[in-house]
């Protein structure tokens, strides 16, 4: 645990205002409120640099303010946990669109969410780039995208016909060549407010670009992400920890500290690339934790967990959720291999 001042924020934040309402938010959806509170909060520039308004905090902090959001509603947290990837994206850039938008996002200004999971399904392209009038056409269909209606712009990505990803920003609106569907309903996190996106022609200007790479250059460095385990595992274990009793809660509890601090040890290596089987070994132990946590939230609840007002339940249906957030190929391989091993 740290002293740092977002946490501290986070904290406030997480037990006055999204712990309180996160069974309401659950079944309502994530209010403009959420949003405008988290924006408020200075939470939106945890990672982004100083000179930009950012505040720059280290990666455990990073983390820790994590945990503590998505422990107090996984909806609220996942909606603006989408926002990193494009601050994080505009730091590492030198294309003009950083000046742009990188001040904006870091003060939270501006949120951004994110359409680039879809990359990670290559071969298969379900987003498509091409040159159009100076500037760039995208076509295809954006599986998921989360926050529809909360952000204000997004990180869209496709591939080129040369093999190259290509990341640009545009608006988070229906506009020519962009369509999205009604939010979907999911077994959990229906309140994020999460969509498809149909893209027929829809052409930004080389202005809004803010990474183009080759294709196996951008995988080569998201391919380290995904087997990380995530904070969230962590925070929303923990929620469910605090209803149980302590004859109970103690001994997950040591389980889940003794992952935290293995997974975490792993995050801050200075080589991603390393460890890769270790890390998706952690991944998978945390989700093992994660499960008998809220189950075990569950059966303490008994009948009352089957209501929809049970944080319980709300918790449990979190995890499934979690279980296939970031999930690749990789990564599904690992964990079904331990459970076909169990």
């Amino acid at each position: 645990m740290t002293s740092h001042d977002l946490v501290t924020r986070a904290r406030r934040l997480a037990d006055d205002l999204l712990a309180p309402r996160a069974e309401q938010v659950d079944q309502e959806g994530v209010p403009a409120s959420h949003i405008e509170a988290i924006k408020q909060s200075g939470l939106l520039g945890v990672s982004a640099p100083v000179a930009y308004g950012g505040s720059a905090a280290p990666g455990a902090v990073a983390r820790e303010t994590a945990e503590i959001l998505a422990g107090a509603c996984c909806s609220t947290w996942f909606v603006q946990t989408q926002h990193h990837t494009p601050v994080m994206t505009l730091a590492k850039s030198e294309l003009p669109v950083r000046e742009r938008l990188l001040g904006p996002l870091s003060r939270g200004e501006l949120m951004s969410g994110v359409a680039y999971a879809h990359l990670r399904a290559y071969p298969r392209i379900p987003v498509r780039v091409s040159r159009e009038r100076g500037g760039w056409r995208f076509d295809g269909t954006v599986p998921w995208y989360t926050g529809w209606g909360l952000n204000d712009v997004m990180l869209l990505a496709g591939v080129t016909d040369a093999d190259e990803a290509l990341f640009a920003f545009t608006e988070a609106r229906e506009q020519p060549g962009l369509r999205s569907s009604t939010p979907m309903r999911l077994a959990a996190l229906t309140a994020s407010r999460t969509v498809s996106l149909e893209l027929d022609g829809l052409w930004l200007p080389q202005e809004a670009v803010a990474l183009h790479v080759p294709y196996a250059q951008w995988a080569e460095a998201d391919r380290p992400k995904p087997t990380n385990a995530a904070p969230a595992v962590f925070g929303v274990a923990a929620a469910a920890l605090a209803l149980l009793d302590e004859n109970t809660a103690a001994p997950l509890r040591s389980r889940l500290d003794e992952v935290r601090e293995q997974a975490y040890a792993l995050a801050e290596h200075p080589v991603p690339h390393e460890h890769l089987a270790e890390r998706l070994a952690l991944r998978t132990q945390a989700y093992e934790v994660l499960m008998t946590a809220t189950t075990a939230a569950v059966v303490a609840g008994g009948g009352r967990s089957l209501s929809l007002t049970s944080r319980a339940q709300r918790l449990a249906r979190e995890a499934l959720f979690l279980l296939v957030q970031g999930q690749t190929a990789e990564s599904r391989a690992a964990h079904l291999k331990v459970l076909a091993d169990a």
